[in-house]
């Protein structure tokens, strides 16, 4: 595999404007009329590639526009005149699924017959089978498992498949999703474009990509550029893990939030914090994976409306999820690996806005600390005593 990285001075495809891109007219309507005013920095990287058909191996931290990338070049690349699935875009949670498709629906509003339909597990898979071949989508959405399931049924057919996306793509060629997606890769021709987004690669990840990429640009912004200077990061030190309520609370009387995120490290801790906080007069609500998915439902967009300012959640939320609005995460539990800290931080500082990520740190978590400090070449300062001189 011969892997070419983009730079301002080797990439000649470089846009700065959406109308330097020769793409659908509507599509482009689509692209104003969502707010997209000038492509982000992935975006102006990846998707003048991406629309030529090039395999693509894409690396940007959370919040920089991915999905706008992929979903701009995905709708490019399919010929609404025709009744057949083009396009399959594959992401690891029902969250995430639901979300692309509200983006592909909103920058496609304008382009004639688009048909887009979601395949997640907790549906009828009778139901998907009548639905697609009544009335075909142009582009699937989906978790792997149903996607697989349901190409192993031959409810669906992947024989004019143009282009495949795999969002996250370090949890989707993870051990529990790899064996499906390369089963899912059986039923495409050869020359299906492929495409992979997330805020980490690891060199495990990139080497499997060996095995079903041709010839894909690279694009990658390396960790210590991953912008994480528009999120200021602090920690507060605790005796030990009983202190950890009490300090959030404190927390809370002094700093005035918009929308935050509070991360625990298991269902347990989220549920168990979360009825500390009701108990205690707190208007929150939570999110975790052991939920019933309509309840999950529920929670999250009532915290995404603004009903709620506070959502408790555990990694559930920490990939890809965009709300605009979180200002402050929180790690109630440190988490257990790099990867997930910058997925989880970056759900504040959205777009470049300012943010900020307060860590809960017992002496158990030091070790831990540093690990991520050095991962990613950055100081955590100590939160100060005076909260108010916390700044973004």
């Amino acid at each position: 595999m011969s892997v070419s990285e983009l730079n301002d001075i080797e990439n000649p495809k470089l846009i700065e404007e959406w109308d330097e891109l020769k793409i659908n007219e509507n599509l482009l309507r689509g692209i104003y009329a969502y707010g997209f005013e000038k492509p982000s920095e992935i975006q102006k990287r990846s998707i003048p590639s991406m629309i030529e058909g090039r395999d693509i191996i894409a690396q940007a931290q959370s919040g920089m526009g991915k999905t706008g990338a992929f979903s701009i070049s995905t709708l490019q690349r399919i010929d609404t005149s025709k009744s057949e699935i083009q396009a399959i875009l594959l992401a690891p949670t029902h969250e995430l699924v639901k979300q692309t498709y509200n983006v592909l629906k909103a920058l496609g509003s304008q382009m004639t017959n688009l048909r887009v339909k979601v395949l997640i597990g907790g549906t009828s898979i009778q139901h998907d089978a009548n639905d697609i071949r009544d009335n075909c989508p142009h582009i699937l959405v989906g978790c792997a498992g149903r996607v697989n399931d349901m190409f192993r049924r031959k409810y669906i057919n992947g024989d004019k498949m143009r282009i495949m996306v795999l969002d996250e793509a370090d949890v989707m060629l993870s051990t529990e999703f790899k064996e499906q997606i390369y089963n899912i890769f059986q039923f495409f021709p050869e020359d299906t474009q492929i495409a992979i987004f997330s805020a980490t690669l690891p060199q495990e990840i990139l080497t499997l990509t060996e095995k079903f990429m041709r010839d894909p640009v690279k694009i990658t912004m390396v960790a210590e550029k991953l912008n994480l200077e528009c999120i200021a990061q602090y920690y507060i030190a605790l005796r030990n893990d009983n202190d950890k309520f009490d300090v959030l609370k404190d927390l809370f009387s002094h700093i005035s939030l918009s929308q935050c995120i509070i991360y625990c490290n298991s269902v347990r801790r989220v549920t168990d914090l979360y009825r500390a906080m009701i108990a205690d007069g707190f208007s929150v609500c939570c999110i975790h994976s052991s939920m019933d998915k309509s309840d999950r439902e529920r929670e999250f967009q009532q915290f995404r409306s603004g009903g709620y300012r506070v959502l408790i959640s555990s990694n559930v939320t920490a990939r890809g999820i965009d709300i605009q609005q979180v200002s402050t995460v929180i790690n109630f539990d440190i988490p257990k690996d790099a990867h997930t800290y910058l997925h989880r931080i970056g759900r504040s500082g959205r777009w470049g806005r300012k943010g900020m990520a307060i860590n809960f740190i017992t002496k158990y978590d030091v070790q831990q600390m540093k690990r991520i400090e050095e991962y990613y070449k950055i100081d955590i300062k100590e939160l100060p005593n005076n909260f108010s001189e916390a700044s973004v």
